[in-house]
């Protein structure tokens, strides 16, 4: 039994250990042996990777701008994703012949997908503006088919991407074409609705309400004069109904007050005269020529009768042409009148036309820029990734460190009978040395009785001694051998995980 208040020297020390050298051996050579038995099991996991950039549109976008809208980081998780598809997987597997042999008959599909699926890596390095660059790593056991395979997905991504790339622009284009048609339909059709418009309400259109108020103002003077040369004409048939019932002579032809030429000659030249002035389609000449035409027709009527009638053919004429000028003033204000109502339907029309025109002329521009688009995403001049640092066969497994775990061991190794014999010593309450009986109780030691051994407990401390020698060698032997495996990567390839890449 030991005081606590008592140090240790290390002469103690090295006895203790001697002693209890058991406890120190056998739980060394059994964490050696452990960790030899991991090193050995353990799969070596080789990683390979390799680097893409993503390189920004060769054309500058001045000229010809991308219609590929999706950003980054979006195309590269659903590309992310078409790679690591059960469609792409089981190409690779089949490609590569992973996952053959006997040991993998029993290997479900799903398994073989999944076991891959948790090998491949995507990760994006990232700027404080924009991604720049990402990698695809790969994990396995046979380091060439993991360089390999690494190449084959960085190939396939790519290719992928000039696919999307171009199928996109390909939709948005041919999207584009589609509704240009519809677009350019319903142009054609308000076109033609305008067209119909302005030939139904001809005369009444708002630029023309400048030329009807002239021309409604030229009837407005027509009838005025007509008016009065109808009241007139009148008072001239009246004074001669007055002047035959009284018995009294008419007033020559050439005589009257109007200036009328009742005789064909006077009026053949009054109409030449009037020719110079107007043309066939004046009323006045045309009431002339009727006139004339009468006067032909009835040679025989006597003068008197004649200018009665001619009289009264004029009145006639004049309240024809009276009603046709009002009918004309009536059409003319109609079309004044409903000039603002016009407007505003012809200003819908329009406004409808432009917006159809200008969705119509936006469509065509965006259409050749598409089409423009479609031939840069075809000629791979558009935004795409490149492979800057392709995948290498690597040189050493990655994964755990066996420097570490060599390190592990032996600590676990020698603190585990060091902690044991720690817990023994402190336990352990007997007496070792005189000093002790002193210290402990209070007793002087007057002499010491050296062990007397017996001939078979003599027998026994030699073969303790060369049994302690010979598992010290032993326990040498598995550290070296531990070290050996450790540092040099040896692995026991005849044991195998069931789920590993070969």
């Amino acid at each position: 039994m030991r005081n606590p208040s008592e140090t240790i020297n290390i002469q103690e020390i090295i006895e203790i250990i001697l002693r209890r050298r058991w406890y120190i051996i056998i739980p060394f050579c059994l964490s050696m042996m452990a960790g030899i038995l991991f090193a050995l099991t353990f799969p070596k996991v080789y990683s390979a990777s390799t680097l893409i950039l993503l390189q920004p549109q060769r054309v500058p976008e001045d000229y010809v701008r991308s219609i590929v809208s999706a950003d980054i980081d979006s195309r590269i998780n659903t590309l992310s994703q078409q790679i690591l598809s059960r469609t792409n997987l089981e190409m690779i597997i089949k490609e590569f012949k992973l996952y053959s042999g006997p040991k993998f008959e029993k290997m479900f599909t799903e398994d073989k997908i999944e076991s891959m699926r948790e090998r491949i890596k995507v990760d994006v390095t990232r700027t404080r503006r924009d991604t720049n660059a990402f990698s695809i790593s790969f994990k396995g056991r046979d380091p060439e088919k993991v360089m390999k395979i690494t190449n084959a997905l960085a190939n396939y991504f790519i290719n992928e991407n000039l696919k999307t790339r171009e199928a996109q622009a390909t939709g948005t284009s041919d999207f584009i074409d589609d509704e240009l048609s519809t677009m350019k339909k319903r142009l054609e059709e308000v076109e033609q609705t305008l067209k119909d418009y302005r030939e139904n309400y001809m005369g009444g259109l708002p630029e023309q309400l400048e030329s009807n108020l002239r021309i409604l103002d030229r009837m407005q003077e027509q009838l005025v004069e007509r008016r009065q040369n109808l009241t007139e004409t009148k008072s001239r048939l009246g004074a001669m109904e007055r002047a035959i019932s009284e018995g009294q002579p008419l007033q020559p032809e050439g005589e009257t007050g109007t200036g009328d030429t009742l005789t064909l000659d006077q009026l053949t030249a009054q109409l030449k005269q009037l020719k110079t002035r107007y043309t066939d389609q004046h009323p006045d000449i045309i009431r002339l020529k009727e006139r004339i035409a009468d006067l032909e027709k009835e040679p025989e009527v006597p003068i008197r009768n004649r200018q009665i009638e001619d009289t009264k053919r004029e009145i006639k004429t004049l309240e024809g042409e009276i009603s046709d000028i009002q009918k004309q003033i009536k059409i003319y204000e109609v079309r004044v009148e409903e000039t603002p109502k016009r407007e505003q339907e012809l200003l819908s029309l329009r406004r409808d036309y432009d917006n159809i025109s200008e969705t119509y002329n936006s469509l065509l521009e965006r259409k050749l820029e598409a089409e423009l688009a479609v031939n840069l995403e075809k000629k791979q001049q558009g935004e795409q990734f490149r492979i800057i640092d392709p995948a290498r066969m690597p040189e050493k497994p990655s994964g755990v460190d066996m420097i570490k775990i060599f390190l592990f061991f032996i600590t676990a190794g020698l603190g585990i009978g060091g902690g044991l014999v720690f817990l023994l010593e402190y336990l352990d309450s007997s007496f070792r040395k005189p000093g002790d009986i002193e210290s402990h109780l209070d007793l002087p030691v007057l002499a010491t009785v050296p062990a007397i051994l017996h001939p078979r407990e003599v027998r026994m401390k030699k073969l303790n001694q060369a049994l302690s020698i010979f598992f010290i060698v032993v326990a040498i032997a598995l550290l070296s051998g531990f070290t050996f495996i450790s540092l040099s990567g040896f692995e026991l390839e005849s044991i195998q995980q069931p789920y590993i890449i070969n």
